[in-house]
């Protein structure tokens, strides 16, 4: 449990074992998590500080990890960039893929590389944490299985993608661990961010202390979380812990920057005939945060190094 200014938390346990068994449990655990956030806010609960700490995702293992594709304006840059067509229902079907989800991991894991010329990159996205939930749900009642938020990196291996989608049987290889920000919020403690299922919030990217771009988050999300849930139960129900990504966040105006290196190439590419930002390198670091109106770090920050292996 993690205070309202993100500075201390306390355990739980003694409400459920783990985030995913108070999912399994939430008409309970939601009331009584409730009261331990407000009695640490007012001072009342044990607390540590959360400085220094060595936190997981919120969510180290889940039972499905689903990622979308909300944000036409990165779908269009990254197939420009493969030479690949758009989708003829781009504007009406979402795209997702079933992502691995036995292993997820923390905000600070390194990013493990063991040949660059794979083109590591970084895509900074949201997704929400679902409660059980029935097949054929609809936009319009979605809000209901909507329990958590959280901020994640989904790292793709860029130069492994054509061969793979190439097959026609989707990507697997290209998709290594994705990593997720310390912590997992509750719809409400959003605000006004939270509105229609999207969150209006900016998403900051950084590599190498460098920054790579800021954009909106919920003005120009195609699809809200609310369409992407009724079009994935549309023939399955799925299971309280299940994880449904937005996509990489990106917006049309350039002046907001990337939240990726693939759209930054691709931008190089149509203005000037060539990319020269380079995909990640051993030694370089990647920073994603999500901060509010009052300038608070809503999710933690994921900051993480590649490494060589």
């Amino acid at each position: 449990m993690i205070s309202s200014d993100g500075q201390r938390w306390s355990s739980a346990r003694d409400i459920a074992p783990h985030l995913q068994g108070a999912l399994d449990d939430w008409s309970r655990a939601e009331p009584l998590l409730r009261e331990r956030a407000r009695e640490l806010d007012e001072g009342r609960a044990a607390d540590r500080p959360c400085a220094g700490e060595e936190w997981a995702a919120p969510l180290p293992r889940a039972y499905e990890w689903i990622d979308g594709s909300a944000y036409l304006n990165h779908m269009v840059l990254v197939r420009r960039a493969r030479g690949a067509d758009l989708p003829p229902e781009l504007l009406t079907d979402p795209l997702v893929y079933q992502g691995g989800s036995g292993r997820l991991l923390g905000p600070r894991d390194d990013l493990l590389l063991a040949d660059p010329a794979w083109g590591l990159d970084y895509e900074a996205e949201l997704a929400v944490i679902l409660g059980d939930t029935a097949r054929g749900t609809q936009a319009s009642t979605a809000a209901e299985q909507v329990r958590l938020l959280v901020l994640l990196n989904d790292v793709t291996l860029r130069n492994l993608v054509p061969k793979e989608l190439a097959k026609g049987f989707g990507f697997f290889v290209a998709k290594p661990a994705t990593a997720f920000a310390p912590f997992a919020v509750t719809p409400d403690e959003l605000g006004a961010a939270w509105r229609e299922g999207r969150v209006h919030l900016p998403v900051r990217s950084f590599v190498n202390g460098a920054w790579c771009g800021e954009p909106d988050a919920g003005a120009e999300m195609h699809f809200s979380f609310f369409d992407l849930i009724e079009h994935v139960t549309q023939t399955r129900e799925l299971t309280a812990g299940t994880i449904l990504g937005s996509g990489t966040v990106s917006n049309a105006d350039p002046r907001r920057g990337v939240s990726c290196l693939a759209e930054r190439r691709t931008r190089e590419l149509l203005e000037t005939g060539a990319a020269v930002t380079p995909f990640l390198q051993p030694g370089d670091r990647v920073r994603i945060e999500v901060l509010d109106a009052a300038g608070r770090s809503v999710f933690g920050a994921i900051e993480q190094q590649v490494v060589a292996v």
